[in-house]
């Protein structure tokens, strides 16, 4: 019931403020309903993802007590890129909801770009307690690292010039060890390192004087993935009584062309926001890859 009442609050008090100031706009001074309001999704939706995670992760291993586990010579460090890169966008996204909820702007950076490490720390708490994981400092390390990447641009430019992105494709090696790799999109998503790639995206233009012929939108991209892992450090010989292909493993070396959302002006605030969320995900596009087992190779589209 309190929790009703709270957002009942919310809206009504979002109602009057929006009659002298949209509702995408930033707020010029210090708005407690908007923060109210931020305090409530942002809760709920904490709250709602460590139960999703709990699901996917980590209802079939049973608990154990709290214990450290070193997992940097795992899956090619395709993880540890992971856990950058979702660090850094929560950190994205809080600096955006506390500026918009007219935080000074110091601390909507601190406390907002911080969002991602603390985010991402609950993980490494949970896996503390899990059999099959363990609490990782590399893991850590690399929360900190997202963290720090989106703080230290938004402190040096007030934006994100270079944003960090990723992409899926389903791979070969899923369908061999679901048990591992996911049974469903959402699973290989995850837990699939082969398909995933990670993204430097760089806005050209953000460090020119803006009256190129380059567009606002278009980004460089740098991309990294690894590829022929059916298992953590080392692949099996065999699962679940078959002999399994041999994969040889390998880093990827990308270079393509990216669309940062976030400079596309629709004319419409809301739809821009959204544009802006989706950014995380690196645009379909050609890319040139390079690695030590076909050398270089070209994608007229990947993803």
């Amino acid at each position: 019931m309190r929790f009703k009442l709270l957002i009942l609050v919310s809206i009504f008090s979002f109602h009057s403020f929006g009659q002298k100031l949209n509702f995408f706009d930033p707020s010029p001074t210090l708005s407690k309903p908007r923060l109210h309001l931020i305090e409530i999704v942002g809760g709920s939706l904490y709250v709602g993802s460590m139960f999703g995670l709990y699901e996917l992760w980590y209802k079939d291993h049973p608990q154990e007590k709290f214990h450290l586990f070193n997992d940097n010579a795992e899956w090619m460090q395709m993880d540890k890129g992971g856990h950058i890169v979702v660090a850094y966008y929560v950190g994205g996204i809080g600096i955006n909801v506390l500026n918009w909820a007219g935080v000074r702007r110091n601390d909507a950076i601190w406390y907002g770009g911080m969002m991602g490490f603390v985010y991402n720390t609950t993980f490494e708490v949970m896996d503390g307690f899990s059999s099959e994981y363990g609490f990782s400092l590399g893991d850590v390390g690399a929360n900190l690292l997202g963290s720090a990447i989106v703080i230290g641009e938004q402190l040096a430019w007030n934006e994100q010039r270079i944003k960090l992105k990723f992409s899926y494709h389903h791979s070969p090696e899923a369908s061999l060890r679901p048990d591992l790799l996911g049974s469903t999109l959402p699973q290989n998503a995850f837990k699939d390192y082969n398909g995933l790639s990670d993204w430097v995206s760089i806005n050209v233009n953000s460090f020119m004087n803006r009256k190129t012929v380059v567009p606002n939108w278009l980004n460089i991209a740098a991309g990294y993935g690894a590829d022929g892992m059916l298992g953590a450090r080392m692949n099996p010989v065999t699962h679940n009584g078959k002999e399994l292909p041999k994969f040889k493993r390998h880093r990827q070396y990308y270079i393509s062309l990216d669309i940062d959302l976030s400079q596309i002006n629709t004319g419409n605030k809301g739809v821009n926001t959204v544009l802006d969320v989706l950014n995380l995900v690196k645009i379909m596009a050609p890319a040139l890859e390079y690695n030590k087992v076909t050398d270089f190779l070209f994608h007229p589209i990947y993803f």
